[in-house]
């Protein structure tokens, strides 16, 4: 597939239905699982059908997938018994423990319990990895070359799509007010991948210092006054775990370096438990201004303009009308 897209900027889409098919048919078809006590066995027999829709995409360098599906794999049961198990619901956003089994109701029982206990598992556990796979199958055919990018944002996504998520060891946080030295940002945590994800970078201007819009970020007081509701647990301590506009917005200190930057883990209480966002606040300061520019990365497919829009009324508006830090248009 030859791609005519300048730094990766454009959309693009590939059609994988048909590898979706031959995946399926691969990977199901070793699958089967025997009974110690009752000497049942069972096995998949084939793929009797694989019906929906399977793309991948890309757009600024990030690669993503984009699937919904229906699966039905025919099966066969030492005890004579031959039937279909389907997966009525295969999507790109469905945690593995969500996908849902059906059997035929002529099953009898012993084969019921085995199909449940012991090939349901198997199953699940090829669709858990049937996105990664997509991706690392498919991605390459839509986007140029990472040596053929200008671009450090596209190029940025572009790694990390491919990197395979980091578990941190557990730390203790220093409680004091910040951290003295400047360190590199840590990557992204595994438990912000519930979803296909994006990044966003928003920008604003203020009328005041970066160490005044600082504190304005931080201070429990002020947060109470541009947030109209209680501060919620937040401070400017490394660890403080947050909770504003009631519930609405939860979060976690990640990082701080004193008037010139915030790192935080920050989530939708709509989103699935456990996704979030990190979110990383510069302030530079010029001569009669600051600048704040936020960069967000791992904002779920489909919620960017959600997330753009509350941001810039619930934050950067927000701030600028209660301490007359700017004007709003």
């Amino acid at each position: 597939m030859v791609v005519q897209n300048p730094n990766n900027w454009h959309w693009v889409d590939k059609n994988c239905i048909d590898w979706a098919r031959a995946y399926f048919v691969e990977k199901l078809g070793s699958i089967s699982a025997e009974d110690v006590e009752s000497k049942i066995n069972v096995k998949i027999t084939t793929v009797k059908s694989l019906k929906g829709d399977c793309e991948v995409c890309q757009r600024k360098g990030k690669v993503i997938s984009l699937f919904d599906m229906a699966l039905e794999a025919n099966y066969e049961s030492s005890s004579g018994h031959k039937g279909v198990i389907t997966v009525p619901e295969i999507m790109y956003d469905t945690e593995p423990d969500e996908y849902q089994f059906n059997l035929d109701d002529r099953v009898d029982e012993p084969t019921r319990v085995l199909i449940r206990s012991k090939i349901v598992p198997q199953i699940r556990e090829v669709l858990k990895d049937f996105g990664p796979t997509l991706i690392n199958v498919h991605g390459s055919d839509i986007q140029v070359s990472e040596s053929q990018v200008m671009s450090t944002f596209t190029k940025g996504n572009q790694n990390l799509t491919y990197m395979k998520p980091v578990v941190k060891e557990k730390t203790t946080f220093n409680k004091g007010e910040s951290e003295t030295k400047e360190k590199k940002s840590s990557p992204l945590p595994e438990y912000a991948q519930k979803y296909n994800i994006s990044s966003l970078h928003l920008s604003s201007e203020f009328n005041t210092s970066a160490e005044q819009l600082y504190i304005t970020l931080l201070d429990p007081q002020r947060v109470s006054l541009w947030t109209r509701s209680p501060p919620g647990g937040i401070e400017p301590k490394v660890g403080a775990e947050f909770k504003l506009f009631g519930g609405g917005v939860e979060g976690k200190i990640l990082r701080l370096v004193k008037n010139k930057e915030i790192e935080m883990l920050w989530r939708l209480s709509s989103w699935k438990e456990g996704h979030y966002v990190k979110i990383l606040f510069k302030l530079n300061q010029g001569q009669n201004e600051t600048s704040m520019d936020v960069d967000m990365n791992g904002v779920p497919i489909g919620e960017e303009e959600l997330v753009e829009g509350n941001f810039k009324d619930k934050y950067f508006r927000a701030i600028k009308l209660t301490f007359g830090f700017g004007a709003v248009l």
